[in-house]
């Protein structure tokens, strides 16, 4: 099973997590191209300037927002791990706390927004693309976790591939209409978990 990457930092506080909460926001409502300090001075209602004092380059600013993606979700998937903890062997609990998690995420708008953001970015920016490496290797060990305490086969391959298929079914139900989303991400969730945490034949 792989290991839990030590690289993210904790979640940010004060002031940098106010600049941060709404870079999230003016990321999920304009993308990439309309981060800049003084969106994010706006979107936060604070006196011009107050974003660059803080964050001095476009850079730094989108490694932040980065790192700050980043550490939410770690914490999330954290306190995954530990519910999986709890339920080892249990395939059915392990399968519903899981999705939970993902139907959680589906309400975190921005967030998901930004994540998806930032991994279109990330192929070009290689800072990015190491920060966002270590969230996602902390999932896939969660899940490779997983996949081993409910007595199934296990491979990072195999862990990977799931990952890959939450995040891109998380997007897809962004794109149903809003009273259709929940419905379609638990029922999709549990088709793809009980089929490949199923042994290979």
């Amino acid at each position: 099973m792989t290991s839990t990457p030590s690289t993210l930092l904790p979640p940010a506080r004060g002031r940098r997590r106010e600049l941060l909460d709404a870079a999230l926001h003016v990321v999920a409502d304009e993308g990439l191209r309309g981060l800049t300090h003084r969106a994010v001075d706006r979107r936060a209602g604070l006196p011009e300037g107050t974003c660059s004092a803080y964050l001095r380059t476009k850079q730094l600013l989108l490694l932040a927002v980065a790192e700050h993606v980043a550490a939410t979700l770690a914490a999330d998937v954290d306190r995954l791990a530990a519910e999986l903890a709890e339920c080892a062997g249990e395939e059915e609990q392990a399968v519903a706390r899981t999705s939970a998690l993902f139907e959680r995420w589906l309400e975190e708008r921005e967030l998901v927004l930004a994540k998806l953001e930032l991994s279109l970015e990330a192929p070009r920016n290689p800072a990015v693309a190491e920060v966002l490496s270590a969230w996602r290797s902390r999932l896939v060990a969660v899940v490779d976790g997983m996949l081993s305490r409910v007595g199934k086969q296990h491979s990072l391959p195999r862990s990977e591939a799931l990952v890959a298929s939450f995040d891109g079914l998380l997007i897809a139900a962004l794109q149903k209409p809003v009273a259709e989303r929940r419905a379609f991400l638990s029922e999709s969730l549990s088709l793809v978990l009980h089929a490949l945490t199923e042994p290979p034949d």
